[in-house]
């Protein structure tokens, strides 16, 4: 396949160098993208450069993800107006190990095949190189004029935020040394990112021009936005993570299934593997009935799955169920005790003790003196008789005994309100 062309149909080129599509068609050509490990996990801000490698390996080419151990201790400038936090040896390792971990999920590292993908660490080759040295061997065959020239260099310059240190300055040194010792090393050719990273990718290309006498290629894709301005994978909470300890699956799941029409036809396009014409049938279809959210759900199930599994991905969409009406207590049972808290997340929670529900106490009693999500007794009974209490998603009568059979996992009773009010009684 034609990997620039792949890319273009699916919204995912922002620009590249005059020769890159011919260098991939006449070569099996490795290329790298630059990945900071500032947390043991990816969010999925990351997934845009990580699919990029994905469809250059399906095209045939061997993709290097570079973890900026290194690049991680300093921080890149580009697209920031703050210097960012340094991170130690210890925390950058584990870091890396988090990240490996979910690379493998999507590339194939398996060494059999002849374009398996390659995981390096720029601390590996940086940490022993000394500052003369470098300035020496490397710093030499770049101006400062050619520096100084870079969007990202001359936005800090003339005003945003505090300035720039002479540690981010010399960010683009360092990523394109990267370039070169992979150029140098693994044949490597060339890099890719995202298109606020288009300065430092080119002083790669020109300091292998200039010491090596090479010849490497740059691509860039565009950064994602929403429809309504809004940063993409952002959200209340902060970013959307790959990790499901820091953001659940079923969160993961409700980030994808709530996306905007106009954006599932974006991102459908961008992190799925489906086929321009898998997709072009899936518009159509969803354009004659836009209440299916037939998008939203393939996009959702597609990458839940990937990144958690097909089992995590139907625990998610039984959890909506419950939230939106379609659930039972069975189902409410099934829930693991995370998921359940997820679902439920923001609810009021009210905590009572056991000992009251262990002898069995009436509803109404229930509701109101000791819960207290009734204000009084008349309304609680008012309620109930006109069908609007759930216990564990069962509607209930106001002759109902709450029990320890009513209790959720040995802990939770959750209570409904009408349509949309919920309650977590926490035993």
């Amino acid at each position: 396949m034609n990997f620039v062309e792949e890319l273009r149909w699916r919204g995912m080129l922002h620009d590249a160098m005059p020769g890159t599509e011919e260098q991939l068609q006449k070569e099996l050509t490795s290329a790298y993208v630059g990945i900071d490990p500032t947390a043991d996990s990816l969010h999925i801000g990351h997934l845009v450069s990580v699919m990029m490698l994905k469809h250059f390996q399906l095209c045939g080419h061997k993709p290097i993800a570079l973890l900026g151990g290194a690049t991680g201790m300093i921080g890149d400038p580009s697209g920031k107006s703050q210097e960012r936090n340094l991170l130690d040896v210890d925390t950058l390792r584990k870091n890396q190990e988090g990240i490996k971990k979910q690379l493998a999920k999507f590339l194939d590292f398996n060494d059999n095949v002849s374009n398996a993908a390659l995981l390096v660490n720029n601390y590996d080759w940086m940490s022993e190189y000394s500052f003369l040295d470098f300035i020496r061997d490397i710093g030499k065959h770049i101006t400062v004029n050619y520096m100084m020239a870079k969007d990202s260099v001359k936005k800090r310059l003339t005003g945003e935020g505090e300035g720039m240190s002479f540690t981010e300055f010399t960010y683009q040194l360092v990523q394109g040394y990267d370039f070169l010792f992979l150029f140098q090393t693994y044949g490597c050719k060339l890099q890719m990112g995202g298109s606020d990273q288009w300065g430092n990718i080119t002083t790669g290309t020109e300091l292998i021009r200039r010491k090596a006498g090479g010849e490497a290629f740059a691509l860039t894709c565009p950064l994602i936005t929403k429809a309504d301005g809004g940063k993409f994978g952002k959200t209340e909470q902060g970013n959307i993570w790959l990790d499901p300890e820091k953001t659940s699956p079923y969160q993961f799941y409700q980030f994808w299934i709530n996306c905007s029409d106009e954006d599932s036809k974006k991102y459908i396009r961008i992190f799925t593997l489906f086929t321009k014409k898998e997709i072009e049938q899936m518009e159509k279809e969803h354009e004659e009935a836009p209440h299916l959210r037939i998008l939203q759900k393939e996009l959702a199930k597609e990458i839940t799955c990937r990144v958690h599994s097909e089992a995590e991905y139907e625990t998610a969409v039984a959890a909506s169920e419950i939230l939106f009406g379609k659930g039972t207590a069975q189902s409410l049972t099934a829930l693991p005790e995370k998921t359940f808290l997820s679902v439920f997340e923001g609810v009021p929670q009210v905590e009572i003790d056991k000992t009251i529900v262990e002898k069995g106490i009436p509803i109404v009693d229930f509701l109101t003196d000791v819960t207290q999500i009734f204000p009084s007794k008349g309304e609680a009974r008012r309620t109930l008789k006109e069908n609007g209490v759930s216990i564990n998603k069962e509607k209930i009568s106001d002759n109902y005994i709450v029990c320890s059979a009513s209790i959720l996992n040995e802990k939770y009773i959750l209570v409904q309100r009408g349509k949309k009010s919920y309650y977590i009684v926490r035993v």
